[in-house]
C-alpha cells in the first residue's frame, strides 16, 4: 500500500503536470510528479480535477500523494484550493499526504495545513478516509 502510484493509469503526459492515479478500496489514490508551477499547472489542473468528480459524501474518498512533487509554486497552490472546494462543496473527503520537506514548508507558510488534513503517509492516508463498514 505505501508502494505509490507509480506504473499506475495516467493523465495529462509528462513533468509536472502527470497525475498517477490508484484505487484502494473507496480511496482514489492522486499522485502529481514533479514541478508544478507556471508552465505545467494548466495540464496538472485538466489531470486532477476532472478525476474529482467522484468525491462525494456516497462517493470516494481523495488522497493526494504528494511523495514526487518537487515543487509546486502558488497556481499549483490555487489548483489544490479548488480541489478541496470542489470535494468539500459536494460532502466528499479529501486529504494529503507524504509531503517531503520542502512541500511540507511550502504547506505551513501558505497555511494549507489547515485546509487539507495532512498525514505523513499515504497508508496513514487511507486508513484514516476508508469508510468503515
Amino acid at each position: 500500500m505505501a508502494s505509490g502510484c507509480h506504473g499506475d493509469s495516467r493523465a495529462g503526459g509528462s513533468g509536472g503536470g502527470e497525475v498517477l492515479e490508484e484505487a484502494v478500496g473507496d480511496v482514489r489514490v492522486l499522485c502529481p510528479a514533479g514541478r508544478i508551477d507556471h508552465t505545467s499547472v494548466e495540464a496538472f489542473q485538466n489531470a486532477l480535477l476532472p478525476r474529482l468528480e467522484d468525491c462525494r459524501e456516497d462517493g470516494v474518498a481523495i488522497v493526494l500523494d504528494l511523495s514526487a512533487v518537487e515543487y509546486m509554486s502558488s497556481v499549483g497552490l490555487r489548483v489544490l484550493m479548488l480541489a478541496a472546494k470542489q470535494c468539500k462543496g459536494q460532502s466528499g473527503r479529501i486529504a494529503v499526504a507524504a509531503l517531503g520537506e520542502q512541500m511540507r514548508e511550502i504547506f505551513q507558510i501558505s497555511r494549507f495545513d489547515m485546509v487539507f488534513p495532512v498525514y505523513e503517509d499515504r497508508a496513514a492516508a487511507i486508513a484514516a478516509l476508508t469508510r468503515q463498514e
